[in-house]
């Protein structure tokens, strides 16, 4: 259990990997250099889920935990935070959390804190791998793998805002990715229609792409590559391959030639690639731009206290589910 005493609060609790988490009692937080915040919005995105049922690559066996990764926090100042937690069993999904400072930046008074923790693990994504992880520069092209979902969808609109000069987005569901045209996608490529002709849109756009942001990796990474290095139109273009989730599957089995038919770079981003005073050094600007209406989210807010119903709801909708108090 718990080893902290303290005053309970209310939280979301993980008992066991095979469950969503149930709305009960936990003691409240505290420790050196942090400070307990009252929550007053945390999203539940895929890496939360993918934190609670223990098949996140830093996930433990320690159990039960609060899930709960970032949030929007009011100090006992009165003054708004967005955080960002270390590894941890007292997640954000709680009433009172505590924090470490050096992970967290301060919020202008009238933030929306809903917005906010909708939508800046979504941006934080994309926005790390292309300012991070590649040498991306205003009038490359991206390609975006696994695009209907909240990360994808926002890649797109962050890609167009970094400069890109035409964005490819990959996907499935014809009606889903059509709307990301509204949204700056040049191309449409739906891996759910004829094989044949998926392929070969998928071979017309890698053919000068420069950057794939990749949110699916298994089978669709391993089909992309093999559609789009044959197709290459200058094999000493460098294209640079960002893993940043893996939808569709842990393992992708990629072509030994893709690694020498053309310029090919694979990174991953995410936790550990990219180092915390990086991500904390990214929150201000980005969470500037989240608060201005850059990017569409379409948050929909959840009492804490239905967790459990909300944890059931299908994953992968437009919708990001966001826990208020």
């Amino acid at each position: 259990m718990f080893p902290q005493p303290g005053v309970p609060v209310k939280a979301a609790v993980v008992s066991s990997f095979q469950a969503p988490p149930r709305y009960q009692d936990v003691p409240e937080p505290a420790g050196p250099a942090e400070q307990v915040v009252n929550v007053l919005a945390s999203a539940l995105h895929p890496r939360v889920r993918s934190q609670a049922n223990g098949s996140h690559y830093t996930s433990t066996e320690d159990l039960p935990l609060v899930p709960g990764i970032d949030g929007v926090g009011r100090r006992a100042d009165g003054s708004l935070v967005y955080f960002v937690l270390p590894h941890t069993r007292h997640g954000a999904m709680a009433e009172r959390v505590a924090i470490d400072p050096r992970r967290a930046v301060p919020l202008p008074a009238g933030t929306d804190p809903v917005l906010v923790a909708a939508a800046m693990n979504p941006a934080m994504s994309s926005w790390l791998a292309l300012r991070h992880r590649t040498a991306f520069v205003a009038g490359q092209e991206v390609l975006v793998l696994g695009a209907t979902g909240n990360a994808g969808r926002m890649a797109v609109e962050m890609a167009r805002h970094l400069g890109a000069a035409h964005v490819t987005v990959v996907g499935r569901g014809a009606a889903r990715l059509a709307q990301l045209t509204e949204l700056g996608a040049d191309r449409v490529v739906d891996l759910a229609g004829d094989p044949r002709t998926a392929d070969e849109d998928l071979a017309a756009a890698g053919a000068d792409v420069d950057v794939v942001l990749d949110y699916l990796w298994g089978e669709p990474t391993a089909r992309a590559l093999r559609a789009i290095v044959p197709a290459r139109r200058d094999d000493a273009r460098l294209l640079t391959w960002v893993q940043i989730g893996s939808v569709a599957g842990p393992e992708s089995r990629i072509p030994s030639a893709a690694l020498r038919a053309t310029r090919l770079q694979l990174v991953g981003s995410g936790q550990g690639s990219v180092s915390p005073r990086t991500i904390v050094g990214a929150l201000p600007d980005l969470a500037s731009l989240i608060d201005a209406g850059t990017f569409t989210t379409n948050a929909r807010t959840v009492p804490l206290a239905d967790v459990e119903a909300a944890w059931q709801e299908a994953p992968g909708s437009a919708e990001r589910l966001v826990l208020v108090p």
